[in-house]
């Protein structure tokens, strides 16, 4: 969120997400592929920022939740944004961005995106399915897109946009005793938000990108 009256990492606990961790066999590439193949028919997304933007128009936009895999078990990238961007500036992000005329789909908005903001070539992508649509304070429905990531490659990230780069363990943040979750209130008396944290050695994950990682996880676990 652009300009927030608050430091996220300061705010006190409110509970944690205290679900068991995903069983092993749930992280691997193949046990993936065939989850999106046949999504479960009955599991529930959360959207915390939803009612922040009923009655507006939002701009179309999508992210790529890249599943590098590691001889260790798969890692997800993340990208730290730099600190003089409009939204979302020096916060935690997956690779993407709002969509052009041009784009066919929420797919090519998140491979064209990537490949622009990271250097991450769309020929080491195996998009293997999306989630459901992320609705931001900002005013942005972004569409998560899932693509499996085959090393070798070779990053180059926008110095304009990207700060650093790193990945972190999916077995990491696919455990809900790892997912924090915070409140605060909104201006004028209109009550309270509440988002989820996920930090991770020196990284703060939290607003809308711990949002869709906590739904990804509820798409795995269920």
């Amino acid at each position: 969120m652009a300009n927030i009256p608050f430091d996220p990492e300061q705010l006190p606990l409110d509970a944690l997400g205290g679900e068991a961790p995903l069983a092993p066999e749930r992280l691997r590439p193949e046990w993936l592929r065939g989850r999106f193949a046949a999504p479960p028919a009955h599991w529930e997304p959360e959207r915390f920022e939803e009612p922040l933007t009923r009655q507006r128009v939002l701009t179309p936009a999508a992210v790529l939740i890249p599943l590098i895999e590691r001889a260790s078990g798969p890692h997800i990238l993340l990208t730290q944004r730099t600190a003089h961007l409009t939204n979302h500036a020096g916060q935690i992000s997956f690779p993407g961005g709002r969509a052009e005329t041009w784009d066919a789909s929420p797919v090519e908005t998140a491979l064209r995106e990537t490949e622009e903001e990271i250097g991450l070539h769309r020929r080491h992508i195996d998009v293997i399915g999306t989630l459901p649509d992320y609705l931001t304070a900002t005013g942005y429905r972004v569409t998560p897109v899932v693509g499996l990531v085959l090393p070798p490659f070779e990053l180059t990230p926008d110095p304009n946009e990207v700060a650093e780069m790193f990945e972190v363990p999916l077995e990491f943040l696919m455990n809900g005793m790892h997912h924090r979750r915070l409140s605060f209130d909104l201006p004028e008396g209109a009550g309270r938000r509440s988002f989820y944290a996920m930090p991770y050695e020196r990284f703060f994950i939290w607003g809308a990108t711990a949002g869709m990682l906590r739904n990804l996880f509820h798409f795995l676990r269920a």
